[in-house]
């Protein structure tokens, strides 16, 4: 095509279009004005972070330890060799007395009904959103794609309904709400925002991420099933994503590399954490101990997709050679070469020390996650964005630095999201943790 216009516009055969010749050089020029636009038409900029919040809970919902066996005894709902496990596990768990419950769950008889889980729903949704959009004066009807997240909370209408409902987004938003994916399904909505953006230019994303914990308390008597009960938390993550290129010079981060791994063909992996009914009938999340040993395959596996993107080449050779001498020790690639931070999901204590040993990691690379399980328990999805704001809070993230995000999820899943700061943040930027960064970290 190309050789075909190059000799029907040569020196020799001038075209016109009425009286005007036109030359070899107009040609030229023409030709690169439209690789130019189609360039900046079709070419994909990336996905850039313009900013996320994360829900800070008033101090009069905070449970101390004290408090939950309290309630879990008055409650009358267990036996004596049921709270004595519920509380074994609480001491174990890694969760101090700042971490917070909705307010239902506060009362001597809970009320765990529909309405109090859509009341928790719209508290820490529309709080965040509100102060996302408010701090950046973002008119709702300019939210071109929203996704939210929250596994065990499916209601009807969905969670972006309420949303698109609360905020008045305009009609044509492209709206997904996912349920059942866990506590990775965080990463797994940036993942489909990712690709959203590839096909819809010139767009504004919000991703919101929770859990719901209202009304998904395990009443029976089942050991692996009242592990749920002691370590969830409220919590969520609101996070504003762009490809629109006056977004480039606001934005936070930009995402380098996305990987997610699915164990769900292995019956061991995809039962790992399991909704189900108990003897009695008595619904619960059962997570069993196989938990551990499937996570390290899984992250594996993860890191086996991630490692040739972003370690250095000494790293990646040091591999191999191990694996081609067949020592008995594989080398563990230093990961530290890749990444300036890392956010591992604070999924439990047990979690974050498997993946410090797995990736021989020091407890100073693990103090966000540490800190952030300790103050504020699991909060599912939305953790390893309390972890980013612990480290933006002390000042840790310097425009260039690298962060890894990890996250773990019933499947099994393990989803990885690597972000590079691409803007000088100020640490006295207000966050959730900025009312008491100055006491962190503490023993734990």
């Amino acid at each position: 095509m190309v050789s075909f216009l190059f000799t029907h516009f040569s020196l020799s055969n001038l075209s016109t279009i009425g009286e005007t010749p036109i030359s070899v050089t107009h040609f030229f020029i023409a030709c690169a004005l439209i690789i130019i636009f189609l360039y900046y038409c079709f070419s994909f900029s990336g996905v850039y972070l313009v900013d996320f919040t994360c829900y800070h809970p008033a101090d009069s919902l905070r449970v101390p330890f004290s408090h939950f066996v309290e309630h879990f005894t008055t409650s009358n709902v267990f036996d004596k060799e049921s709270l004595d496990f519920q509380e074994k596990v609480l001491e174990k768990s890694g969760i101090g007395d700042e971490s917070c419950i909705p307010l239902n769950l506060h009362e001597m008889q809970p009320d765990v009904s529909l309405k109090r889980s859509r009341e928790e729903t719209e508290e820490v949704l529309c709080t965040i959103v509100k102060d996302l959009l408010s701090k950046h004066k973002i008119n709702p009807k300019s939210i071109d794609i929203l996704v939210t997240n929250c596994s065990l909370f499916c209601p009807t209408p969905s969670i972006s309904s309420m949303i698109i409902n609360k905020f008045g987004f305009r009609s044509n938003i492209k709206s997904i709400n996912l349920s059942g994916m866990g506590c990775s399904a965080g990463i797994l909505s940036i993942s489909l925002v990712k690709d959203l953006l590839k096909v819809h230019k010139n767009s504004l994303a919000l991703v919101l991420s929770m859990e719901a914990i209202s009304s998904n308390g395990y009443t029976g008597s089942t050991k692996s099933m009242l592990i749920s009960n002691t370590v969830f938390r409220m919590g969520g993550a609101a996070i504003l994503l762009s490809n629109r290129q006056q977004d480039k010079h606001i934005a936070k981060y930009k995402l380098k590399h996305l990987v997610r791994t699915h164990m769900g063909y292995d019956d061991q992996a995809y039962s790992s954490v399991f909704q189900q009914q108990d003897k009695d009938g008595n619904v619960g999340v059962s997570i069993s101990r196989s938990l551990l040993p499937v996570a390290a395959r899984a992250l594996r596996i993860n890191i086996s997709q991630l490692g040739p993107h972003v370690l250095p080449y000494s790293e990646q050779l040091k591999y191999l050679w191990s694996v081609v001498c067949k020592k008995s020790k594989t080398y563990v690639p230093n990961f530290k070469k890749a990444f300036e931070h890392f956010c591992i999901h604070a999924g439990g204590r047990a979690i974050i020390d498997a993946v410090e040993e797995n990736l021989k990691l020091s407890k100073e690379d693990g103090e966000a996650s540490r800190m952030t399980l300790y103050r504020f328990g699991n909060t599912s999805s939305s953790s390893y964005w309390y972890e980013l704001c612990y480290l933006e809070a002390k000042g840790k993230v310097k425009k260039g630095d690298r962060v890894w995000q990890i996250a773990f999820g019933s499947g099994f899943k393990v989803n990885s999201a690597v972000w590079k700061c691409v803007s000088n943040l100020d640490p006295k930027e207000r966050n959730a943790w900025s009312d008491r960064i100055h006491l962190y970290p503490v023993d734990n």
